[in-house]
């Protein structure tokens, strides 16, 4: 890779080529260098979220009625879900990539010394051997070696790490440092090993399915990986389609329109050997282009790594259907109030009622002279705060995991809202900023249900309803150098930033991520009576 001069790209015609290819013009590549010249505002955060100031709890006589709301709903066909499943397992085998890159510097380590005495870089070698067997993609590693004349065990015997990870890694075995990783084996079920898009269509079949047990889902996955990802999808299929259930399953990928150019520390953009800009994708921001043109009504959004096999299930539906029925319950008393404002039909008690709703669950600081405010104020203020997307996002308690958080963030225009902030978006050498984070009590685990349409049945426009000064550039390894690139206003987070939201307290068990695949060591994912690795944390 190298970098261009501040203006010689623009001259290239390698480069006008490919932007050609992309469908980008030239004044959006001018922008994208401004804008890393600039730097975005930083997020003012106010105060963290908390129960009883912008964070809601439950009881379980109101998590049953919500049930029962949300339930009605489905039966109906009105919910589907969106599984963001775009991403590669890079991260989660990323140590042991290191590892056999690097392999010749370790050979004397591994043949030589005790595995105690490896040196700290080798150690997450040594905990996956030792736990090997408890992966639920052992079974499909020692197949895939057989079929290429190799024994796992005399592996092991003789400690060939390298031919080991070659064969977990490359496209010569499994291939598991490419592939997404909606398609790696996370679990061991029914006598085999499923991967999380098996088990979004297992949890699909018990929140989303309607009366006629349609369930609705949607994948965005990457452009390499669309057909092998649908294939795979339709050979497993008929396994879940038990019980009267039939899937409706369709993909769409980012638009390559929508990615960024990475740049230097001088932000010049960075090229290939080629002479082509390097572009990355602009982040989970760019995936509000497909939710928007799904054009649904009720939409649960996860990743596609928060999963847990079957006996872990049930909490994980029961508060999926809780935070459905809550958006079904207040969206319904919002659409009654603006479909009585646009009849002229309003008397006093419907103020009234969605006030208490927009104090009760939205935390609505109202200005301070609300109360003085004549008739037709009012109508407008309601209006213009009620006719937007509404969110329900379940929080669950920080206990130190990576990633953002439920806030209340002071606006440009000095007006107060919920939001979900990422770190990057702080600035952190404020020391009272700074403060304000590290107080926070509640994290954001990516589950959370859309009611994407208006009072009248008719889609949002969910492009009108993000703020795009929320976007945040951060440092990133590409072919081994630091480059500087820049994301979208996240999906949960910028892309948000107008709607009406909802932050619900929910249990810590709802929320079970794969980010590193020692994560699938954890009991949760290994099963209700598999044996456990003690250190997975």
């Amino acid at each position: 890779m190298g970098q261009s001069s501040a203006n010689d790209w623009k001259h290239s015609p390698v480069v006008q080529e490919q932007l050609r290819e992309r469908g980008i013009g030239v004044s959006e590549i001018e922008a994208q260098l401004e804008r890393f010249r600039t730097g975005f505002p930083r997020i003012q955060l106010v105060r963290p979220c908390t129960p009883g100031d912008g964070i809601r709890q439950l009881t379980p006589e109101e998590e049953d009625h919500f049930i029962t709301r949300y339930e009605a709903a489905m039966a109906q066909g009105r919910a589907m879900k969106f599984v963001p499943a775009s991403g590669a397992a890079t991260r989660m085998f990323r140590d042991l990539q290191q590892i056999l890159t690097h392999y010749d510097r370790y050979v004397d380590s591994i043949q030589n010394k005790p595995e105690a005495q490896w040196e700290e870089s080798l150690q997450p070698l040594r905990r996956f051997v030792d736990n090997l067997h408890r992966f639920a993609f052992y079974e499909a590693l020692q197949e895939v070696l057989r079929r290429a004349g190799q024994d796992l065990a005399a592996i092991l015997r003789r400690k060939d790490y390298r031919t080991l990870l070659t064969y977990l890694l490359t496209e010569k075995g499994l291939n598991y440092g490419q592939l997404p990783k909606a398609l790696i084996l996370f679990h061991r079920a029914n006598h085999r090993a499923r991967t999380p898009i098996e088990e979004h269509l297992v949890e699909g079949r018990h929140h989303v399915r309607d009366a006629q047990g349609n369930v609705r889902l949607h994948f965005t996955v990457p452009v390499a990986y669309q057909e092998s990802i649908a294939r795979f999808v339709q050979q497993v299929q008929p396994e879940y389609e038990q019980d009267g259930v039939r899937f409706h399953i369709d993909y769409s990928t980012q638009n390559p329109a929508l990615d960024l150019i990475a740049v230097d520390f001088h932000n010049r953009p960075i090229r290939d050997a080629s002479g082509r800009l390097v572009f990355r994708p602009g982040g989970h921001g760019a995936l509000l282009e497909n939710l928007n043109a799904l054009k649904g009504d009720i939409v649960f959004i996860k990743n596609i790594d928060n999963v847990v096999p079957d006996a872990f299930k049930d909490p994980v539906v029961r508060y999926k259907k809780v935070l459905g029925g809550i958006l079904v319950a207040v969206q319904q008393q919002i659409f009654d109030f603006l479909n009585r404002l646009e009849a002229g039909q309003l008397v006093e008690a419907d103020f009234v009622r969605i006030e208490q709703v927009l104090k009760e669950w939205m935390f609505e600081p109202f200005p301070d002279d609300y109360s003085s405010w004549s008739l037709e104020q009012r109508k407008a203020y309601l209006r213009q705060r009620l006719d937007r997307p509404l969110r329900v996002c379940g929080m669950v308690k920080n206990e130190g995991e990576p990633g953002g958080g439920p806030f209340w963030v002071k606006g440009r225009d000095g007006s107060l809202s919920l939001q979900i902030v990422e770190q990057a978006q702080v600035d952190t050498r404020d020391a009272e900023q700074q403060r304000i984070w590290e107080q926070s009590t509640h994290f954001n685990p990516t589950d959370l249900v859309c009611g994407v349409r208006n009072f009248k049945g008719q889609p949002f426009d969910l492009m009108r309803f993000r703020d795009p000064e929320t976007g945040f550039i951060t440092v990133k390894y590409l072919e081994g150098q630091e480059v500087r690139v820049m994301e979208l206003p996240g999906l949960w987070n910028g892309s948000m930033a107008f709607w009406n939201s909802i932050f619900v307290e929910v249990p810590l068990e709802t929320f079970n991520p794969v980010k590193t695949v020692f994560d699938l060591l954890r009991p949760r994912h290994l099963g209700a009576t598999a044996d456990t690795d003690d250190s997975a944390g």
